[in-house]
């Protein structure tokens, strides 16, 4: 009797704390108004993925192996064509219209990219860094496209320009190590205190 007692008492035991644990309860402290998610906008969700890929591709600056003695200096590679669609989008933008009443879209768009300076600065301690030369790239891309602007309200039209062109400067910026700062001073980066 006692065994079948102790039996039914574990096992409603069991299934009481199983039945307390499901369902929509709260464990933890009550957190009042918090405790419900809040719904970001898709405005604000889009600005802080934009912002990582920029900060991601684009805005680091490449510490790269010195520039050996006699050899040309040769910048990177041109700005890509995202990166110059993103320039003019910042620009420019497209993004963001009314549906129905105010569309502008960029159609048949070509790129055309020209290198305007290559230039090293001298060498400078750079905190973080150390000894290095700044490498300076400047581009100017020319963007030839199609715009097309559809007006909804009040009167339905829509505007096309074949011939829509847009000039964007980029700059490509990278450092360079450098060995010696001054040459005449021995080790990597100069002398170096000797502890007494």
């Amino acid at each position: 009797m006692k065994r079948s007692i102790l039996k039914l008492s574990l096992i409603l035991g069991v299934g009481l704390a199983a039945m307390s644990s499901t369902g929509c309860t709260t464990q933890g402290p009550y957190l009042g108004p918090l405790l419900f998610p809040i719904p970001v906008s898709p405005y604000h969700m889009k600005q802080k993925e934009d912002e990582f890929h920029d900060h991601e591709r684009y805005d680091r600056a490449p510490v790269l192996p010195a520039i050996p003695p006699g050899a040309p200096h040769v910048a990177l590679d041109p700005p890509s064509d995202d990166e110059v669609m993103r320039a003019l989008e910042r620009a420019r933008p497209v993004q963001g219209g009314l549906p129905f009443l105010h569309e502008v879209q960029r159609n048949n768009v070509r790129i055309k990219k020209e290198k305007i300076a290559d230039y090293v600065d001298p060498p400078r301690v750079m905190p973080l860094v150390g000894p290095v030369q700044l490498h300076h790239a400047h581009y100017k891309c020319t963007i030839y496209y199609t715009e097309i602007v559809r007006v909804g309200w009040p009167f339905p039209h829509t505007l096309r320009d074949e011939d829509t062109q847009e000039v964007i400067y980029i700059d490509h910026n990278h450092l360079h190590r450098v060995g010696n700062v001054q040459e005449d001073l021995p080790g990597p980066v100069g002398p170096t205190q000797m502890a007494l």
